[in-house]
């Protein structure tokens, strides 16, 4: 039996006094949040809540998550994380696609919750910041039995095409990659730190933040929304030593009016995931904190966590290092043939984090695992020490006149130029070579540059047929909720292309 939510119940036993979770000035003992979870608990179970029903949580960083959180898997349920940000009617699609039999919101957040739920006929209940002020029926402390193989998260993934998917991840598969993150990865201590930025609706905060805090006893320290500002001024007061973020968290602090005065001293490892680290930024934040950056891989269909640059190996900057314990990976052809080492190839993963398949998509699950190998659309290389270093996305691939342009090569050469903060590169119509590259930029504060300067600059690190023929400059590139820059839904200025 493994029930995710056992760790809490076992953390809390020996660590009962220490600090769990924080905002602020408001801070949770882990003996707060196991009585705040029982007692969700046990109003879901009066609720009528079964083992396996769906239950969606739709709140930001705030305490009110791991309480609920933890306390629909004491119940039994299936938790189903959504994005605050949602709309009424996309919160509906949640509801209905998952058939969820519950819904919790947050009191900052609008209508779209009691909105999209009332729309399908859903019960929903807000919450304050600080989790449900009052509960009935009797708490449970001991969590409800669940297989390894039963369902503890549905988690709904954006995808390039059609409707999010949602991805099944049993107990097993986040109690496994939450284990790896703690005892392989970043070996966190129960005096440890954890810097919890990134959303917990996000599969990496979800088990590298919480559910790896939870395991072995940490501090969680939380920001709701993140901003580079706070983010710096919180590593100083709560002596943060583990800082989890994606590239554009590490961008924004760097490049913050308030990093040169910032107190980072207690950090002790740095990680970042979500998209490829340009090298850059990497090499910049490092000398400016005087931290390590230790970078990794993974999506929601493996828990997330697949590759890493692991403590106590070589650290290859611009890898993403070598497979975790527990999974296998291995960069395959269209036909799923093992590729030679240094030629490019789809990056295929089995293992204990591999998701059970897409809830209620079978089609859709045969087509990711084929072959007991999920497909990760990522396209990467291998080098003969065993490390991936991640090209691009293979939806992203640009094929200019018949030879194949990978994005994030252009964009590193761009992120070199002293100007640039953020850069994306996208293919544009072409009626002579089918697409021409394009690039979108913005720069670091007070800074600036002209387009043809830029394009001139990647011209003369890449081969002549890589660099961006079309140039242009925006205040800021479009991100996700983790802050990852979206490339699809940058949009060339009107009348550039055929």
């Amino acid at each position: 039996m493994t029930n995710l939510a056992a760790n809490l119940v076992a953390t809390a036993a020996e660590h009962g006094d220490r600090p769990a979770v924080r905002l602020d000035d408001h801070v949770l003992t882990y003996s707060d949040l196991l009585a705040a979870a029982a007692a969700v608990a046990g109003t879901l179970v009066e609720k009528g809540i079964k083992p396996g029903d769906r239950v969606g949580l739709v709140l930001p960083n705030v305490p009110a998550y791991p309480i609920l959180f933890y306390g629909s898997l004491l119940a039994g349920a299936t938790v189903v994380p959504m994005n605050p940000l949602l709309k009424a009617r996309e919160v509906q699609y949640y509801l209905k696609d998952s058939g969820m039999s519950l819904v919790f919101g947050w009191d900052g957040g609008g209508d779209a919750v009691p909105e999209g739920a009332k729309a399908e006929g859903v019960e929903s209940v807000v919450v304050g910041a600080m989790g449900p002020g009052e509960s009935s029926g009797t708490p449970v402390t001991e969590p409800v039995e669940r297989d390894d193989s039963d369902t503890a998260v549905i988690l709904y993934t954006s995808g390039t095409t059609g409707q999010p998917k949602g991805a099944e991840l049993t107990h097993h598969n986040l109690a496994s990659n939450a284990a790896v993150t703690v005892e392989a990865l970043i070996q966190i201590t129960p005096e440890d730190v954890i810097m919890g930025c990134l959303p917990l609706f996000h599969v990496f905060g979800l088990t590298c933040g919480l559910n790896a805090s939870v395991r072995n006893g940490s501090c969680l320290t939380l920001i709701p929304r993140f901003d580079p500002g706070k983010a710096l001024s919180v590593v100083a007061r709560d002596k943060v030593t583990v800082f989890e973020g994606v590239p554009t968290m590490y961008a924004g602090m760097l490049h913050h009016a308030d990093a040169d005065g910032a107190d980072m001293s207690t950090l002790r490892t740095c990680i970042s995931g979500g998209s490829a680290m340009p090298v850059e930024i990497m090499k910049a934040f490092e000398e400016k904190f005087g931290c390590v950056i230790l970078e990794g891989y993974g999506l929601s269909e493996t828990s997330p966590v697949a590759s890493f640059n692991q403590p106590g190996m070589e650290r290859k900057p611009g890898t993403i290092g070598v497979e975790v314990p527990g999974c296998e990976m291995k960069v395959v052809d269209d036909d799923g043939n093992e590729v030679a080492n240094g030629e490019p190839g789809e990056i295929a993963i089995r293992g204990e984090n591999v998701m059970k398949g897409y809830w209620g998509r079978p089609e859709a699950t045969a087509e990711a695992i084929p072959d007991g190998w999920f497909r990760t659309g990522d396209v990467a290389t291998k080098d003969d020490e065993g490390y991936y270093t991640i090209v691009d996305r293979k939806k992203d691939l640009i094929i200019r006149g018949g030879y194949n342009v990978y994005p994030r090569e252009i964009e590193e050469a761009l992120y070199e130029h002293p100007a640039v903060a953020e850069a994306a590169v996208i293919g544009i119509k072409d009626a002579s070579l089918g697409e021409e590259i394009g690039a979108a930029v913005a720069f670091k504060d007070g800074q600036s540059a002209e387009p043809e300067e830029l394009s001139a600059f990647v011209k003369e690190r890449v081969a002549a047929y890589k660099y961006p023929r079309h140039v242009w400059v925006v205040d800021q590139l479009p991100k996700g909720p983790t802050g990852k820059i979206l490339r699809r839904e940058v949009q060339a200025p009107e009348g550039t292309g055929a």
